[in-house]
């Protein structure tokens, strides 16, 4: 019997050119079915769910370990293909192995390396880019100490880019000298530092950022680290985003993840100092889901997930027009794959010269009347309106 680890290392060691891992071991299981197929440099990795499919690129030597992490406890059975035929590996549920091989099998899969694959991950021009020894995305696990980006993270460098490619959308089209930015809920404020990074060093705008927590350990730790990586005009406080009083004025406001209402309260501030551009990803949307109620809709409120989800979208929904209402050009874009989190939404508002009031009443009276016929009271339309 041999473990996982070594049963993948022989497998690769034979130059196995393709593997699948299936039968799963829990109905439940994330991902129905796993693909690994020889590329020209390294493998990919296809995962399996029951309607999507999701691809790494994964090198030779991270791919037994990488495997074994996915594979433990998930599936039963690995067949792969090589020169000296069909590998076939029944997993136990305690992780053991046996392995049999049957000669000269070929299966369905072709056992050469793709020569003139082309490595689908490498083909867009990144804002942030390897070779660049950027401290943060060091620090995160994204970047080797070379600056090169470590295969498992290549799904993370792409979110992480697409969100400064959102913001790069509006700050290239404008001609800054600098910029005051509020960083509500900043968390480890890893995408902070890189703001910061790409504000500076790539747009070279005189930037001065305030990241915003409750946590005083967290507040210590990102200060230290703004400190090593030289971020002069980047510092961190403690604070609650509710009545927080900005010692500049605020430019751009950038809230990730805060939890329900706090995504209410940073929007509020972000109004209330004319900030020209806010971006939210909103987070645990469970204020409507509590009040909802409806007579003439009761279908959006008889199964728990369809009034859990249509709850968090007529937040966003709200938000998105109260943003409108109150002077901005309102976007709502989607910016992570599902595969990473079901939390997918990220409201983009830039402050307008002069809105139509027309418009005004237009994107209020909306949101009255949908608060109306599922008995609503969002915390910023209360902020704003009432």
């Amino acid at each position: 019997m041999k473990d996982l680890k070594t049963a993948f290392s022989e497998i690769l060691s034979a130059e196995a050119g393709k593997m699948i891992i299936s039968k799963a071991a829990k109905k439940t299981g994330e991902y129905k079915k796993l693909v690994v197929e020889k590329k020209k440099n390294g493998y990919q990795l296809t995962k399996y769910t029951e309607k999507q499919a999701f691809h790494e690129n994964i090198s030779t030597e991270e791919l037994p370990a990488r495997l074994e992490a996915l594979v433990s406890g998930e599936f039963r059975q690995v067949n792969a293909w090589s020169p000296a035929g069909e590998h076939i590996v029944l997993v136990s549920k305690n992780g053991e192995c046996s392995v049999k091989l049957k000669a000269g099998a070929k299966g369905d899969a072709s056992v050469q390396p793709a020569a003139n694959a082309s490595d689908h991950n490498r083909t867009k021009n990144y804002i942030l880019q390897e070779g660049a020894p950027i401290a943060p995305l060091v620090d995160m696990g994204v970047f080797t100490k070379e600056g090169k980006v470590v295969s498992s993270m290549q799904d993370k460098f792409r979110q992480i880019n697409r969100f400064i490619e959102i913001i790069d959308d509006e700050v290239s089209s404008r001609k800054l000298t600098s910029l005051n930015v509020i960083d509500f809920g900043c968390g480890k404020s890893y995408l902070t530092f890189l703001i910061y990074y790409y504000l500076v060093e790539i747009r070279g705008i005189d930037a001065h950022i305030i990241g915003l927590d409750l946590k005083a350990d967290v507040i210590e730790k990102c200060n230290a680290a703004a400190k090593r990586y030289g971020y002069e005009n980047l510092r961190f406080e403690m604070g609650d985003i509710n009545g927080y009083k900005a010692p500049f004025d605020v430019n751009m406001v950038v809230t990730l993840h805060a939890c329900d209402t706090a995504t209410d309260f940073a929007l509020y501030n972000a109004i209330q100092w004319k900030a020209d551009m806010i971006f939210s990803v909103p987070c645990c949307q469970h204020e409507l889901n509590g009040q909802i109620e409806t007579e003439n809709l009761s279908l959006m409120i008889r199964y728990g997930i369809i009034k859990e989800r249509f709850s968090a979208l007529a937040t966003d929904a709200i938000r998105a027009n109260l943003l409108e209402y109150s002077g901005y050009k309102t976007q709502l874009l989607e910016f992570i794959d599902f595969e990473h989190t079901p939390k997918n939404i990220l409201i983009r508002a830039v402050r307008r010269g002069a809105t139509p009031r027309s418009v005004k009443e237009s994107r209020l009276a909306e949101v009255e009347n949908l608060n109306k016929e599922f008995a609503f009271e969002p915390t910023l339309y209360k902020l704003l309106v009432k």
